[in-house]
């Protein structure tokens, strides 16, 4: 099974303490008039993992790796130039005060990233983890709202990073987390911003919508996040799983009632519906797709000895607080603040049209939500090549990505943004 409703794998930012001292301050460097470049944390495992580099349009990799255009060596950054030599760049000053904060007893480690000079009051964004494990402090996301002028508070979600309590994946608790990361961001930047919100990537698609109504929020944005429930999403992974292999329409109504069938043990918390599955596997037995779907979970609860489901599958699949019929629609309906919504156009992870559809509709009930999409991307916003058996390999965040999120929140509208298509 996935190990993550949602995975922000894509997004993963691996802390400090999974590395060795770092080659180079994480942080903002380039100079002045030039596109900046963002050093962060590793997104990789082990002690030895690299440091990461990010630039403005997207292009990422490990510092220091063969060819790499970006280098750290002796706590300088310097970066590759046209003619092929390498230019050291400055540290962009930045203010950055550690704060420790409490949500429902439990003390979580933040940290406000503010310009150290800036014309007038600046927007203030609160950074909403995925479904990580790893802390969110130092990452890219962060300093890349930072590198475009915001304020930004990161948070290391409860049980990663320098916070305490378990991890989990309890929409409702990390929302509470979330709304209490912004009345915290609220007290440090007091008197020094303009307007203060959220963004979420994935999973935090669920949480910030509802943090922002706890808190108040004056806006709300999320990048390729979900409007279902964690039951939708493990059907929408499938159908596009059957879509792409070129299965026709019948053969995906019958794949939606295997998913019907895994969704109600998954949903009964593995107390029931053990009966429903057993019948779909006899139904279907002789069907050649029925081995090949993966979907979020069914793939593997499939695979599974009924005995060992009804003995061990709760622990091991059902152990993070899922609600797994999470309204996300009412989430949104009960907001009347702005909302950006940014979609990849071929998300595997988290399947876009059903979302789209739900946000039109939305939208024309008068909710006031921007919606892009951005085409030939998958989860994380990458774009991939992609080789003839199917596999995807990653290349690159789509340009004009972080300039949508920056200048949305700064209500400053310049497009184009790469390939990004606004949805009327």
């Amino acid at each position: 099974m996935k190990h993550v409703v949602a995975g922000l794998l894509c997004l993963s930012f691996a802390g400090a303490s999974l590395a060795a001292s770092p080659s180079c301050r994480y942080g903002v460097y380039g100079e002045t008039g030039k596109p900046p470049v963002v050093i962060s944390n590793p997104t990789g495992d082990g002690a030895q993992a690299p440091e990461r580099y990010t630039f403005l349009d997207g292009r990422r990799g490990n510092v220091n790796a063969p060819n790499a255009p970006v280098r750290c060596e002796q706590g300088a950054v310097s970066v590759r130039q046209d003619d092929g030599h390498y230019a050291t760049q400055p540290a962009w000053t930045l203010r950055e005060t550690p704060t420790r904060f409490k949500s429902h007893g439990t003390e979580l480690a933040g940290m406000l990233i503010e310009p150290a000079q800036s014309k007038g009051k600046q927007p203030l964004v609160v950074f909403v983890h995925g479904s990580e494990k790893t802390p969110a402090i130092g990452g890219y996301y962060p300093y890349m709202f930072a590198a475009q002028g915001l304020a930004v508070f990161a948070y290391d979600k409860r049980g990663t990073g320098g916070s305490g309590g378990d991890y989990t994946q309890s929409f409702e608790l990390l929302a509470d987390d979330a709304a209490a990361a912004l009345q915290e961001a609220r007290k440090l930047a007091a008197g020094r911003y303009s307007r203060a919100g959220f963004f979420g990537g994935s999973q935090g698609g669920w949480v910030a919508p509802r943090a922002a109504a706890l808190a108040h929020a004056d806006f709300v944005e999320v990048g390729f996040g979900l409007v279902m429930t964690p039951l939708e999403e493990d059907q929408q992974q499938a159908v596009v799983e059957m879509q792409e292999k070129g299965y026709d329409a019948a053969a995906i109504a019958r794949v939606r009632e295997v998913t019907d069938a895994t969704g109600a043990v998954m949903a009964s918390h593995f107390t029931a519906g053990y009966e429903q599955l057993a019948a779909v596997k006899r139904k279907f037995v002789s069907e050649p797709w029925l081995h090949t779907i993966e979907g979020e979970y069914t793939g593997e609860l499939l695979a599974e000895d009924e005995t060992d489901l009804r003995r061990t599958g709760a622990p091991r699949y059902d152990n993070l607080n899922i609600d797994w019929h999470y309204d996300a629609v009412a989430a949104i309906r009960a907001l009347d603040i702005p909302q950006l919504w940014v979609l990849a156009g071929e998300d595997r992870d988290a399947p876009e049209a059903l979302t789209r559809e739900r946000l039109t509709g939305l939208k024309r009930e008068g909710k006031p939500i921007d919606l892009y999409v951005y085409p030939h991307t998958d989860h994380g916003m990458y774009e991939f090549t992609q080789d003839a058996d199917g596999t995807r390999h990653v290349t690159r965040i789509t340009d004009g990505y972080f300039r949508l999120l920056a200048d949305w929140i700064r209500q400053s509208d310049k497009p184009p943004y790469g390939t990004g298509e606004r949805i009327p």
